[in-house]
């Protein structure tokens, strides 16, 4: 597949996996909890629990919501606390991988040479991965919490076992996105990032050149080994050859012993 191809696939896959990741951050319902509702009576009342990041809220079967904003950010439960560091860090690591990758893809026409702008790329994956980790773990620790309380053999007095809503599974799959699209990325400027090494083999009528050094300068002619290894005879024959000759045609003397047996 074309390389620009692949990128600018990347950087939509990208893009829209830190939209979806940013939506989740303004929205309701991130456990919920259902109270009432069941059949068997002439009106079926029916009552909500639900919170996000910034507040707790009771919506009753009239559709009346009442909600009450979390104070003060010292005085905010610590797991909420946690969640929102990892979202915000996550993102703005998130901003500064788009841009790298906006100026290091291949149809924009900044930021400088084919392989700064590859290198910029790279970062720009790199700053992706590390950002959808952070936010992967906000959500996990969002889990953990309400999973705790959810599935406890037994809870206090007021306590309620809530559910996960949908901004939770909403955020994952923006996570997966932009993993999927930073590999993208990584995947177009890995070859230049980290070059193959070329091998090359000697033989006495020339030389010969691994094929997946194809693109690169390759070197006609002979090749000379160091001066480490002995002296270079090149494609004649070779000095173990001249000596069996020699050893052929020179004659023997023989001693009178032998001679005589």
């Amino acid at each position: 597949m074309n390389k620009r191809l692949i990128q600018l696939l990347g950087f939509l896959i990208s893009s829209l996996g830190w939209l979806f990741v940013l939506c989740t951050i303004a929205m309701d319902f991130w456990r919920i909890f259902q109270l009432g509702g069941q059949g068997g009576s002439f009106i079926i009342k029916v009552a909500w629990y639900w919170s996000n990041l910034w507040k707790d809220c009771f919506t009753d079967s009239t559709a009346i919501t009442n909600c009450r904003d979390f104070p003060v950010l010292w005085t905010v439960t610590p797991y909420v606390q946690g969640v929102r560091g990892l979202l915000m860090c996550g993102l703005t690591l998130g901003f500064f991988g788009v841009v790298l990758c906006f100026v290091g893809m291949e149809c924009t026409y900044i930021g400088g040479a084919d392989k700064t702008k590859d290198k910029l790329l790279f970062a720009g994956a790199v700053f992706h991965i590390i950002g959808s980790v952070s936010d992967v773990s906000a959500y996990c620790l969002y889990i953990n919490r309400v999973a705790r309380t959810t599935f406890a053999v037994s809870v206090g007095p007021g306590v309620l076992r809530y559910d996960l809503g949908p901004p939770i599974f909403l955020g994952l799959v923006g996570c997966f996105l932009i993993l999927l699209g930073a590999l993208f990325y990584a995947v177009t400027v890995f070859r230049v990032i980290c070059p193959e090494s070329k091998v090359v083999y000697a033989y006495g009528g020339g030389t010969y050149v691994d094929p997946r050094s194809r693109g690169r300068t390759l070197y006609t002619g002979y090749y000379k080994p160091s001066r480490q290894y002995g002296s270079y005879l090149g494609s004649g024959p070779s000095r173990s050859s001249n000596n069996s000759k020699l050893s052929q045609t020179t004659p023997t003397k023989i001693s009178e012993r032998d001679a005589f047996v």
